[in-house]
């Protein structure tokens, strides 16, 4: 090591890159000394004169400015929008060529520029003055011959000229300040750029000459440690490379998980340690994640591709989860049927699912003027093919307008009597004949259901071969391998896509047998492949039980969704009206359905209108019925009661409001007629009742 030079770390660091590493340093002098322990950033690192610290990744995070007049030094960050100029370099060129060489950037995306000349230059007849301005515009090799250097000149009286000068003209040349503006990166990009200085554009500080060098995030390790190292390159070390001398040194090599697919088969199985944890929990939700701490061991068992399925459930009381299950999930399915808020949602599934047939859910009012027939509860539509309509309405302009529908076949709903097999085969060519086509327009609104034929049971690889995605799915059956079926519990289930993941089987030593899959696409793991022993005997693998259903988190579904997105187009929107008064308002609604229906079918439909009259459908709620012709509105008489001496004395006064009725003696209730000239309406009270209230007076009184 004795004729390696000692550099700066921040000047060794900034003259790397990331092609030439990893690189091996060794600490030989500075502030630091005998194992000092920096804390950048809540993590300690130590350095001791003569540590080997081998970098194996550089990252530009900022830049250092150095005020030349003061020595004052800030920091930006390398997003910095602001912009910088370059100072003239205040030492002489001593020739044109030294001049052009020092460029900043390269020479001909520097073109052009302009310098002066300390002294009287002459060039053929043409002699100029010290001081005067020369603009290079192009360098002209000539074979044979001296390169030259075409300039403009300008002259007094505003008159100009161009002259070549030598390359290897001598003299004392200055650089004049440029127009050119740079941004952070453009500077940090280009080795000459960082060796000038430079100065703010359009600021208060654009006086002040800076010297800008960049600071790096360094990753390394240590032959002493095992953790992956992360500091600045600002710290004030000096080091030397080392790299030829210590090839042969031991360093921990850390390996993310896309690095430890890259290994070779032989390498597994084999115990690995991991040295930093997961940064981002935020993807799984799984019982194995906690596990992942530093300094733990892993058994990593093969590496492969996992093709897997992202299941959620639907909305509902239960919160929204998500699962990505593999295909070797044991469990049967049956298929649920899809609901459907708009016709455009039913004409995107009828693109991925051949004949489908839907049920209405809910009323729908015919508007005649946006050509939206009307639907009713229970009616049947097959969808045919998506074509155009012809509204009746007309836009502002006074043109027809069309718009995509979707064309469907209304079926007739079967009868719910008993037939025998004839009666059933002409019903279903009477159905085939009374088929009634209707036209929904793609930004209708309405409610259907799926209908489904059939109660076959599926696999779940079987699923994706028959049926696009997405599907609804029941799971009818557990998968008898799992200790507890997460998927069991819920009505319904939607395959919202399927993957094909790069995964890494592994297990816990304590379990080797429980295995689960990390994947390297959604999960960040720094781990080094250690000499640690199996835990098994040697060619007696266990019989590893993996994983099949892991819970994910709402974050994992929306990566998920973002990587497959595709450019689908919007909905359609409804088409423009004429605006005025005589279009806006809407008719009646019409019936749809032709008189050829069976009889049955038409008392529905009366059903079905009262019934509708009972709902918040309409907008204006029906005026109350009319009062008899008999009944007026003044409020019943007050009689006034009449109360003997004896009640004046011995009771309270009762209430005038309140009509106690005098009790009738047995044998005369039923001979007591009704008063029918009466104005009073009262009804008569209960003998039973009377003797209470007369009981509950005389109790009253005694106290």
């Amino acid at each position: 090591m004795a004729g390696n030079l000692a550099l700066p770390l921040q000047e060794f660091i900034a003259s790397l890159e990331n092609t030439c590493l990893p690189k091996i340093l060794q600490v030989c002098s500075g502030v630091y000394f005998q194992g000092s322990i920096y804390e950048i950033s809540g993590s300690e690192v130590c350095f001791s004169t003569g540590d080997l610290i081998k970098v194996i990744g550089i990252e530009l995070q900022s830049v250092s400015c150095e005020d030349v007049t003061n020595n004052e030094k800030f920091e930006l960050p390398i997003t910095h929008t602001g912009l910088f100029k370059v100072v003239p370099e205040q030492m002489p060129y001593t020739s044109v060529e030294e001049m052009l060489s020092m460029r900043p950037v390269c020479l001909d995306d520097s073109l052009p520029f302009t310098f002066t000349s300390h002294s009287k230059m002459t060039f053929g007849s043409l002699k100029l003055g010290a001081g005067k301005a020369l603009t290079v515009l192009s360098v002209e090799k000539r074979e044979g011959e001296e390169d030259m250097v075409r300039c403009h000149i300008k002259g007094q009286t505003e008159t100009s000229a161009e002259v070549c000068i030598p390359l290897s003209s001598r003299g004392e040349f200055s650089e004049c300040e440029s127009e050119e503006c740079y941004t952070l990166k453009e500077i940090m990009a280009s080795p000459c750029l960082r060796s000038r200085r430079f100065r703010f554009v359009k600021t208060t500080k654009c006086e002040r000459i800076l010297v800008l060098s960049p600071v790096y995030q360094i990753q390394a390790i240590m032959n002493c440690k095992k953790n992956v190292l992360r500091f600045p390159s600002s710290l004030e070390v000096d080091v030397v490379d080392v790299t030829d001398v210590c090839k042969d040194a031991n360093f921990v090599t850390p390996l993310n998980l896309t690095e430890v697919l890259s290994q070779p088969d032989e390498s597994f199985p084999v115990v690995a340690e991991i040295l930093e944890e997961p940064e981002s929990r935020s993807f799984f939700k799984c019982a194995w994640l906690p596990g992942l701490v530093k300094s733990t061991n892993l058994i990593l068992h093969k590496k492969g591709t996992t093709p897997m399925v992202l299941m959620s459930n639907l909305k509902g009381r239960k919160t929204q989860q998500y699962f990505l299950v593999s295909l070797q999930y044991g469990g049967r399915f049956r298929r649920r049927p899809r609901e459907f808020n708009s016709v455009y949602e039913v004409y995107v599934a009828s693109t991925q699912t051949h004949s489908l047939t839907v049920s209405v859910t809910r009323n729908c009012e015919e508007v005649e003027e946006e050509g939206l027939p009307g639907l009713s509860i229970g009616e049947r539509l097959q969808i045919v093919d998506c074509t155009r309509m012809e509204l009746p309405c007309e836009n502002n302009k006074g043109e027809k307008q069309s718009v995509e529908a979707l064309l469907c076949h209304r079926l007739q709903e079967p009868d719910d009597e008993e037939e025998d097999d004839e009666d059933e085969e002409e019903e279903k060519d009477k159905q085939k004949e009374a088929k009634e086509e209707v036209l929904l327009p793609l930004y209708m609104q309405g409610h259907f259901v799926e209908v489904l034929g059939g109660n076959k049971k599926y696999k779940l690889c079987d699923l994706g071969k028959e049926f696009s995605l997405p599907l609804d799915v029941k799971v009818v059956s557990r998968d008898t391998e799992l200790e507890t079926d997460p998927l069991v519990a819920f009505p319904c289930l939607r395959i919202e896509g399927a993957m094909l993941e790069p995964s890494i089987q592994a297990s816990f030593p304590d379990r080797p047998d429980h295995c689960f899959h990390l994947l390297p696409q959604w999960l960040s793991l720094s781990v080094s492949f250690t000499e640690d022993a199996l835990p098994w005997p040697r060619d007696q693998f266990p019989k590893c039980f993996t994983e099949k259903v892991s819970e994910m988190t709402d974050t994992f579904f929306y990566e998920f969704r973002k990587k497959g997105n595709s450019d689908e187009a919007p909905p359609p929107r409804p088409p423009k009206r004429d605006m005025s008064s005589s279009n806006l308002v809407k008719k009646k609604s019409k019936s749809s359905k032709k008189s050829s229906k069976p009889k049955k079918n038409k008392d529905k439909s009366v059903v079905t209108e009262k019934l509708n009259d009972l709902t918040l459908n309409n907008k204006k709620r029906p005026p109350a019925p009319l009062p008899p012709d008999g009944v007026n509105n003044e409020p019943p008489p007050l009689v006034p009661r009449k109360f003997s001496a004896a009640d004046i004395t011995s009771k309270a006064k009762p209430n005038t409001y309140v009509k106690i009725n005098q009790p009738l003696k047995r044998d005369h209730v039923c001979d007591v007629a009704a008063d029918v000239e009466s104005d009073h309406d009262y009804e008569t009270v209960d003998e039973t009742l009377v003797a209470v209230v007369k009981t509950a007076q005389e109790n009253v009184m005694f106290y």
